[in-house]
């Protein structure tokens, strides 16, 4: 076993170079090997070699929970990195980074609903979910999901979608990283890509609490061609920005952001916009630096769905303690939009249940490596609990709730547990 190409263990050249997941906080973990699949062969042999111990499965490594590593054997599926586009479909290795993706579609056209981070990997995106500047028009990744090859806990390797396989197909659309088999390739139906509007707005932050306010009623209910999210930075400097894209003109863009700004009741110190190509705009996104200073490398977070607007003293409250010091530490307030297309699938249509929501939060502390966050971040979440919906997005995972559970899943959980004591995969 030690002569297989795949497989990569200690004291190798290439280990330390491929052990670690992107997510800094968990480059501590040391797999006992890890195996770079670059064929649906090299994942059935990689679960033969990894037994009963402990298993990872990683495309990108960017979860926040840390299941893409373990002190056991991580399943690599990185080089699975083919992209093919024929029929309005998009079939994508695993492996495949989102840009990859956006770049091979581009010269058609086209593409799909999803986030704006280049390095991020298909799969872990697609099976949790998947939300980004056009899902509010066309929903989540997922929702476009149409076909799956999936090798199972048994080695045995499968194909599911419509007509086949259908509860796995079902369980991979919001909860695909609950160990139901390691996907190797996920086909899209795609969508048109549109030209659309980067924009950013910028208040001081004595203005912030106006500013949640205004948009927690405001950019819920926009047209679903507007995409704004709220990102609030505690860093060396604090800045409250405004920040997404809408499918629209600059001047059509900006009579949307108008009902935002009239509602905060203070003109932004700063507006941008710019009209650009989908590709471009996504390129925009991803690159723009929100403020707040450099940032520590280990991100501690909660995060949860509201389907009612946080009150006013809760929001007095977030921006008080949020701007209070804690020397190392680098604090952020990050709502993104929900309605429109992504609650106009029925809650039990696939796995992922949160599709009544009006907005998603995410609270992240961030400090240097060897330090625990302050107790800002616990203090926030109390703030905000008793207005929770009790969802959580599959994709901002925590590391204390379990990869099925009603948090995640919802109502869906028990149709997923049925499905697990059927077909039974990983812990």
């Amino acid at each position: 076993m030690t002569g297989w190409d795949a497989l990569v263990l200690p004291g190798t050249p290439e280990y330390e170079r491929v052990r670690r997941p992107r997510i800094e906080r968990f480059h501590g973990v040391r797999p006992r090997a890890v195996v770079r699949c670059a064929s649906e062969a090299d994942v059935v042999r990689a679960l033969e070699y990894a037994g009963d111990g402990p298993l990872a499965v990683r495309s990108g490594g960017h979860c926040f929970a840390g299941r893409s590593t373990t002190p056991g054997v991580v399943v690599d599926v990185a080089p699975l990195r083919s992209i093919e586009v024929a029929g309005g479909l998009v079939t994508a290795g695993a492996g495949a980074r989102l840009g990859e993706v956006y770049d091979a579609l581009a010269g058609h056209g086209r593409t799909i609903p999803a986030g704006c981070g280049p390095t991020v990997g298909i799969a872990g995106l697609a099976l949790g979910g998947g939300l980004g500047i056009l899902g509010r028009t066309y929903g989540l990744t997922c929702d476009h999901l149409v076909a799956a090859r999936v090798v199972l806990p048994d080695g045995e390797i499968v194909e599911c979608g419509e007509g086949r396989d259908e509860d796995l197909f079902w369980a991979l659309r919001g909860a695909g990283a609950a160990g139901f088999g390691v996907v190797t390739e996920l086909t899209f139906r795609t969508v048109p890509a549109p030209d659309a509007t980067g924009f950013h707005l910028v208040w001081p932050y004595e203005h912030a609490a106006d500013v949640i306010a205004a948009w927690q009623e405001a950019a819920p209910d926009a047209p679903d061609a507007l995409a704004a999210s709220l990102v609030i930075t505690a860093g060396k400097t604090t800045r409250v920005n405004v920040f997404g894209a809408a499918l629209a003109g600059e001047d059509a863009t900006r009579a949307m952001l108008d009902a935002l700004v009239r509602a905060v009741g203070a003109p932004p110190e700063r507006t941008l916009l710019r009209h650009a190509p989908h590709r471009d705009t996504k390129d925009f996104l991803a690159g723009y630096d929100l403020g707040g200073g450099p940032r520590p490398p280990h991100d501690h977070i909660k995060s949860g769905f509201f389907r009612g607007s946080l009150p006013d003293e809760a929001v007095r409250r977030l921006v008080r303690d949020l701007a209070e010091r804690s020397p190392g530490e680098a604090r952020e307030l990050d709502f993104s939009p929900w309605s429109g297309a992504y609650n106009r699938v029925p809650e039990d249509a696939t796995a992922f249940p949160h599709r009544g929501e009006r907005f998603l939060l995410k609270l992240t502390a961030a400090v240097a490596e060897g330090r625990e966050p302050s107790g800002w971040l616990a203090r926030a979440w109390e703030t905000v609990r008793p207005y929770w919906s009790g969802g959580v997005y599959p994709n901002f995972p925590e590391p204390g709730i379990p990869a099925v559970s009603s948090e995640y899943h919802g109502a869906n959980r028990h149709r997923l547990e049925r499905i697990r004591r059927r077909r039974p995969g990983w812990p």
